[in-house]
């Protein structure tokens, strides 16, 4: 499970990151081993039951990766479908079985073909820590049965796994959004749902092991429940830099508006657009663009409050709505991005696959408040794009108060 790094972008990750990774690794693989070189051989009834396990998640494995494939989709990670069948495994297995069993989230990352594989390990082998680990909270040679023993195996299977891999997010990227490293709501509830059903098939299979086929429609139904999100977050997002797109950052801002309009509270709305990137596509090529535009969203969200509302209106202009900002502190916020965005160095490669860095880039920034033009979006817009004109016109790089 130890990922080599030649290829695997594995070494672009931060030191702290790198070494993270490969410690949860090593520990994983550490444990598989153990486990192989203690575990007494399996009994025939515990064979069959693997077997019907094995199947029935092999199975809907293949069918929704060829179903995703086919429809050429992103998958989110499929995290949700495989706690159901380990979590009837961690009750009805032996720690053998149940090691082979994780071959399946093993096997999705071979069909899905995910181009950043030190990941999809990494991630494998944090199921594998977490599924050994509510192993071992229920006993581990016999399991213990029992309300409270269902629900304790299925937090540890749970927590364990969400706790190991949000560090690793962390380390990654100590400025990723919350919801990036924790995951939405909807991913939590459809863990528990998930667990709850690895405990009725659990009870299924120990009586009738050839119950566990009855599993396979559930298991595609969440598999395509916990591919929601990441369809609305399509929908909402923009693809090159994981802002709100424009139809979503509007809806967002309206909303924004109409209740600081019914607590007379004061908003202010930025307009950026970065200076001669045209150039950057023309001389350097289009991908070194979109990491240009990738390296800047990051810097915004980091450069204003988690209840701002940043988005990117296309091509290389984005806009911020910030809520309960007046006209002195909004023109602070906008010469801080300003001056940001001229300290950006941005590593990429140019079309003939030569490294560049990319230093030097500037953004105007136009500047309208509600206290000059009102609550309405389409006024602020207008006027904060005038603003920005102005800005273009008094030679870039500043930043421009609509009067």
């Amino acid at each position: 499970m130890i990922s080599l790094v030649g290829g695997w972008l594995l070494w672009r990750l931060r030191p702290a990151a790198i070494a993270y990774v490969l410690v949860v690794q090593a520990v994983a693989l550490a444990l598989v081993v153990l486990v192989l070189l203690t575990s007494r051989s399996p009994l025939s009834h515990e064979l069959v039951t693997f077997a019907m396990l094995a199947v029935t998640a092999g199975t809907v494995i293949v069918i929704t990766s060829v179903s995703i494939n086919v429809r050429r989709q992103i998958r989110r990670n499929p995290w949700t479908m495989h706690i159901a069948y380990l979590a009837a495994g961690i009750l009805t297995l032996p720690p053998n079985l149940l090691v082979l069993l994780l071959l399946g989230p093993s096997l999705h990352g071979v069909l899905d073909g995910r181009p950043a594989l030190h990941r999809w390990l990494f991630t494998t082998a944090a199921t594998t820590i977490a599924t050994l680990s509510a192993r071992s909270v229920i006993g581990w040679e016999e399991p213990r049965w029992g309300p409270v023993l269902f629900v304790l195996a299925g937090a540890v299977l749970l927590l364990v796994r969400a706790c190991l891999v949000a560090f690793g997010i962390r380390l990654r990227n100590p400025d990723a959004a919350r919801q990036d490293v924790l995951g939405e709501p909807i991913d939590v509830l459809l863990g528990i749902v998930a667990a709850s059903l690895g405990g009725l098939l659990a009870v299924a299979v120990s009586s009738e092991p050839s119950s566990a086929l009855l599993a396979g429609p559930p298991l595609v139904l969440l598999d395509l429940a916990s591919q929601l999100p990441q369809w609305r977050r399509s929908a909402q997002r923009d693809g090159k830099t994981g802002l709100a797109n424009a139809a979503h950052w509007e809806r967002l801002a309206r909303s924004e508006l109409d209740r600081a309009q019914s607590r007379a509270q004061p908003v202010s709305l930025l307009l950026l657009d970065l200076d001669h990137f045209k150039r950057v596509n023309d001389e350097i090529g289009h991908l070194a663009g979109d990491t240009v535009l990738a390296a800047v969203a990051m810097m915004l969200r980091s450069s204003v409050r988690r209840d701002d509302v940043v988005g990117r209106f296309g091509g290389e202009e984005f806009v911020v709505l910030l809520p309960g900002t007046e006209a002195e502190v909004a023109c602070t916020v906008a010469d801080r991005i300003r001056r940001s965005t001229a300290a950006l160095s941005v590593p990429t490669r140019d079309t003939h696959g030569e490294h560049r860095e990319l230093k030097d880039l500037t953004v105007s920034i136009g500047v309208a408040t509600t206290f000059r033009f009102g609550y309405d979006l389409t006024d602020l817009l207008v006027a904060a794009d005038a603003a920005l004109l102005a800005a273009k016109s008094a030679g870039r790089n500043a930043v421009t108060l609509a009067s």
